[in-house]
């Protein structure tokens, strides 16, 4: 099956079992998008949803958040993965917002890369979720079912999103973005994968990748 024939399935299929989709992480802001978003490294939506109200509460705007305490912020977030380092980026992420971006976070790529604790993903995400701008984040889940499907040799996950940016049409990218994340969740997941009775495995996925991961 060509590529482009492929591709118009997988969307076809995804637009189906998810005609509608919102970000799983809580917020109301770009600022507590970011916070969340950065949170979210090595640990669950759902456990980053449980903790964000009692910290949003306490900081709702890097101007309370650049007075904490790292200390102080590693009490609310310390049941996520890496919460003392986490807790550091977010206190110096606030201070640096106040210093160059006067409280606000910035609709800007490049700027958002600069700030500590956010690499390509958690901007790209915050891009197009908090400023509606045309991104193809990858996680975890992305680059596994990319590279499952065929449309990524599984190299790099900057690999992956090039290609399927290059896949797919700019318009679908940040709602494909969440409609692969939830599809890998409930129907493709890293361990105990039944390609045959997955909606998409069970004719995209090359026998050789139906089982497994790429490199990440």
């Amino acid at each position: 099956m060509r590529k482009a024939e492929k591709s118009a399935r997988i969307v076809e299929i995804l637009e189906a079992l998810y005609p509608t989709v919102s970000p799983p992480l809580d917020h109301h802001d770009p600022f507590t998008l970011l916070v969340a978003v950065l949170l979210s490294a090595q640990t669950t939506d759902k456990m980053v949803n449980q903790v964000t109200p009692q910290l949003f509460a306490k900081y709702p705007h890097p101007t309370e958040l650049a007075q904490a305490q790292p200390e102080q912020v590693l009490e609310i977030i310390r049941r996520l993965g890496l919460a003392p380092q986490k807790a550091k980026h977010l206190v110096n992420l606030a201070k640096l917002l106040l210093e160059r971006h006067q409280g606000e976070v910035p609709a800007d790529l490049a700027a958002l890369e600069e700030l500590p604790g956010v690499g390509h993903k958690t901007a790209s995400v915050v891009m197009s979720q908090a400023f509606g701008q045309a991104a193809f984040p990858v996680d975890t889940h992305i680059h596994r079912l990319a590279w499952r499907w065929g449309l990524s040799d599984g190299s790099s996950v900057k690999q992956t999103e090039q290609d399927l940016c290059r896949t797919f049409r700019r318009e679908l990218w940040s709602k494909l973005h969440l409609q692969i994340i939830f599809f890998g969740r409930e129907h493709c997941p890293a361990r105990s994968h039944q390609a045959l009775d997955c909606p998409i495995c069970s004719w995209a996925s090359p026998k050789s990748r139906q089982q497994g991961s790429p490199k990440t």
